[in-house]
C-alpha cells in the first residue's frame, strides 16, 4: 500500500514513529525539520497533490484539523483513500474516511493494537458484528454486478436487520466464513427452491448461477467455472467471447464466475485463447496433452474429434480436467458464427467448490487437544463423520463434534472398511474428517488413503498438524538448531519390521551428528543405540519422550551410551520419540543474532 503519515504536532512524533515501523517504514511528513521525517511546505498542498495517489493517509493531530485538511478533496467512498486520525498521545485511532471499501476500519484496528490505543469505529455493521457486504467480493475473490445504488440498498436492508435469505450453492473460504458468523436475522439455504421468498426482504447469493427474485438480490459470483474450448484451425475470435457469455447466461451461469480457459495442446496457439483470457480478466489458460485427457469420461464423445486430437472431446475433457474432475454444468455447445468462426465450449464447476462430499485429513497434533490447529478444530466442529486413529489420538479431540456427527475409531477397522465408511458419507455429500496423530504427512500412513481418493476422484485436502518432533523441542525447552554447530534436523526411524532404504541406515545419517528425532523405534532400542554409537560420542545427550503432551507424558534424559537401558527400565512403548544430539538442553555460547554486530536491531 502507498501510505503517508502527516505529523501535525511534534509531540506526536513517538506515536508517528511507532506507526511508521508497524507499516513497513511508511514515510512521515511534517512542515518542521525533524530527523527521520520528510519536510513539506504545507499540509493542505501535500494532501491536495497526493490525495488520489494514496491508499492510506494517517493524520497525527486533532480531528478537526484533519477534517479541514481533507474536506476539499473528498469525492466518494469508492475513490477516496483510507483516512485515519490519531491524536498526538496515541489514545484514540479514528477512521475518518473509507472505513470499509478503503480499509480504514481494519487499518485503524491494526494501528491501535500497535500503539496501545483504542480504535473508535462508528460503522454500524462493524459495531453490530455484521458482515461488511461492500468488501466481501474483494476479500474472497468474488465478483458482483451490483451497482452502487443496488449495493447501498442491500446494505441498508441488511444492517437494519430485515429478514435475509443466504443462498450458498458452492463452498469456499468465504462461504465458510458466512456460515460460521451467521447473524440472527439471516437464514442459510443450499438450494434456491427451498427458499420461501415471501418470508424474506433480501436475498444474498454466493453462486456461479444467476437468480431472479421478488425481493432485492445481492449476488456474489465466485470464480469457480472452468471453460473448455475447442475450435477450427485459425478461428477468428471476433464476437466469440460475447457469444459464449450469452450462452452461459441462457443457462443461468454468470460469466463473472469464469476461473480459467483450457484446451488441448494441438490448439494452444489459436488466437481465440488469448482473446478469451483477456475477456475474462486475465484468467489462466490451461493446456493439456491427449494423454492427460484420455481417461476422462464425457457425455458427448465424438469419433471424428478422436481421429484429429486423440481424445473424444476437447471442450468437455479440458473443462473437467481444469476443474480437477468437477462436474459439467454446461455440456458441449457448438458455435458457428461464419466460415471462419467454428468452435465448441463447455463449462465445469471446480471440484473444491462443489457442495458435495469432502474429506479433510486433519493433523491432530502430538496429543494435547489444545494443540490442534484452529482450522482443524473448525473441521471437527462441522464434520458429519470423524474417523480418528484409535489410541494414537485422544478422544477428547472429538468432543467438539456436533451432536449429529458419527465419531468412530479406526483401530478395529481394516483399511477397506475405513474406505467403505468414508465413501458412504462422501457419496451422501457429507463432510468427513480423517483425524491423524501429529502431522499426517510425517509417518501418517495417508498415501494409501490418498490413492483411494484419487482413484474415485474424491475431493480431499490436508490440514497440517504439529508433529511430535516439534513438541519434543518445546517440552525439552531446547532449540534443535544451534548457530555454527547444528543446523540440520533429521526425522527418521530405526529399521524394524519395515526395512529402511540402504542409503538411510541410521549409522549413515548419524555421520552429520545433527539433531536426530527417531520415530517408532522404542522396541528396537538396542539396535538404534548400536548404530548411533558408530558416529555419535557415547556422552551425546539423548531424550526418550513418551506420549508427548498427553496427560501421562514422561521424559527421560541421559547419554547415548545409556539409551537402551533408559527405554527398557521405564517400559517405554511405540509412542516414544527418541531425540539425539548436542542441541538438547544446550545453553552454551551466544547466538550471533545477539552479538554486538546485531545490537542495532533491538534499539528502541
Amino acid at each position: 500500500m502507498k501510505q503517508a503519515i502527516l505529523l501535525i504536532s511534534e509531540t506526536g512524533l513517538p506515536v508517528a514513529q511507532t506507526i511508521s515501523k508497524e507499516l513497513n517504514n511508511a514515510p512521515i511528513y511534517t512542515t518542521k525539520e525533524i530527523d527521520g521525517c520528510k519536510t513539506i511546505s504545507s499540509y493542505a498542498t501535500f494532501i491536495k497533490e497526493n490525495f488520489n495517489e494514496l491508499d492510506a493517509l494517517i493524520h497525527i493531530g486533532a480531528l478537526g484539523i484533519c477534517v479541514r485538511h481533507i474536506a476539499s478533496c473528498v469525492a466518494n467512498k469508492y475513490k477516496d483513500p483510507a483516512v485515519i486520525n490519531v491524536d498526538s498521545t496515541g489514545r484514540f485511532v479514528i477512521p475518518v474516511l473509507s472505513g470499509h471499501i478503503g480499509g480504514a476500519n481494519e487499518l485503524s484496528q491494526h494501528i491501535a493494537s500497535a500503539i496501545g490505543g483504542e480504535a473508535v469505529i462508528t460503522t454500524q455493521s462493524d459495531n453490530t458484528g455484521l458482515w461488511a457486504l461492500d468488501t466481501l467480493a474483494e476479500k474472497y475473490n468474488w465478483r458482483t454486478s451490483a451497482s452502487r445504488k443496488e449495493m447501498n440498498q442491500c446494505i441498508y436492508l441488511f444492517v437494519e436487520k430485515h429478514p435475509t435469505a443466504l443462498l450458498l450453492d458452492i463452498r469456499d473460504r468465504g462461504t465458510e466464513y458466512l456460515e460460521r458468523s451467521l447473524p440472527e436475522h439471516v437464514r442459510v439455504f443450499y438450494h434456491f427452491e427451498d427458499i420461501s421468498l415471501s418470508d424474506f426482504e433480501l436475498l444474498i447469493t454466493v453462486s456461479p448461477y444467476e437468480y431472479e427474485a421478488s425481493v432485492p438480490v445481492l449476488s456474489f459470483y465466485p470464480r469457480v467455472l472452468h471453460l473448455g474450448i475447442g475450435c477450427k484451425k485459425d478461428t477468428l475470435p471476433d464476437g466469440i467471447p460475447a457469444y459464449i457469455d450469452n450462452e452461459l447466461k441462457a443457462h443461468r451461469l454468470s460469466p463473472l464466475s469464469v476461473a480459467s480457459v483450457s484446451t488441448i495442446a494441438l490448439k494452444q496457439d489459436e488466437p481465440l485463447l488469448p482473446a478469451l483470457q483477456n475477456h475474462y480478466a486475465g484468467v489462466p489458460i490451461h493446456i493439456y496433452t491427449p494423454e492427460q485427457l484420455q481417461s476422462i469420461d464425457i457425455p458427448n464423445p465424438s469419433e471424428k474429434v478422436f481421429e484429429v486430437t486423440g481424445v473424444y472431446g476437447v471442450a468437455e475433457t479440458t473443462a473437467i480436467k481444469a476443474a480437477d474432475y468437477g462436474s459439467l454444468v454446461l455440456e458441449k455447445q457448438k458455435g458457428v458464427l461464419d466460415d471462419d468462426r467454428h468452435f465448441t465450449f463447455a463449462a465445469a464447476l471446480d471440484i473444491q467448490a462443489m457442495r458435495k462430499g469432502h474429506i479433510e485429513i486433519v493433523g491432530a497434533g502430538p496429543g494435547d487437544p489444545d494443540l490442534v490447529s484452529v482450522r482443524g478444530r473448525r473441521f471437527l466442529e462441522k464434520a458429519d463423520l470423524i474417523l480418528y486413529a484409535g489410541s494414537l489420538v485422544p478422544r477428547e479431540l472429538t468432543f467438539c463434534a456436533k451432536e449429529t456427527a458419527v465419531v468412530r475409531s479406526s483401530a478395529s477397522l481394516t483399511l477397506e472398511e475405513q474406505f467403505e465408511l468414508m465413501k458412504e458419507f462422501y457419496d451422501k455429500g457429507l463432510l468427513v474428517v480423517r483425524l491423524h496423530t501429529g502431522d499426517p504427512c510425517i509417518y501418517g500412513a495417508i498415501e494409501e488413503q490418498m490413492n483411494f481418493f484419487d482413484r474415485y476422484h474424491m475431493s480431499y485436502h490436508i490440514t497440517p498438524g504439529i508433529s511430535s518432533f516439534q513438541a519434543a523441542a518445546a517440552e525439552l525447552k531446547s532449540q534443535f538448531t544451534i548457530p555454527e554447530r547444528v543446523q540440520t534436523i533429521i526425522l527418521t526411524r530405526g529399521e524394524g519390521r519395515t526395512p529402511m532404504p540402504e542409503k538411510e541406515k541410521l549409522h549413515l545419517l548419524a555421520r552429520s551428528q545433527s539433531t536426530m528425532c527417531i520415530y517408532l523405534s522404542a522396541a528396537i532400542a538396542d539396535d538404534v543405540q548400536k548404530e548411533l554409537l558408530e558416529c555419535y560420542p557415547p556422552t551425546t545427550p539423548v531424550a526418550a519422550c513418551y506420549k508427548l503432551t498427553w496427560k501421562d507424558q514422561r521424559i527421560y534424559r541421559g547419554q547415548l551410551k545409556d539409551l537402551a537401558r533408559i527405554i527398557k527400565e521405564n517400559n517405554l512403548t511405540l509412542t516414544t520419540m527418541i531425540v539425539v544430539g548436542d542441541a538438547i538442553d544446550n545453553r552454551e555460547g551466544l547466538s550471533r543474532l545477539y552479538s554486538h554486530e546485531f545490537k542495532h536491531l533491538f534499539r528502541q
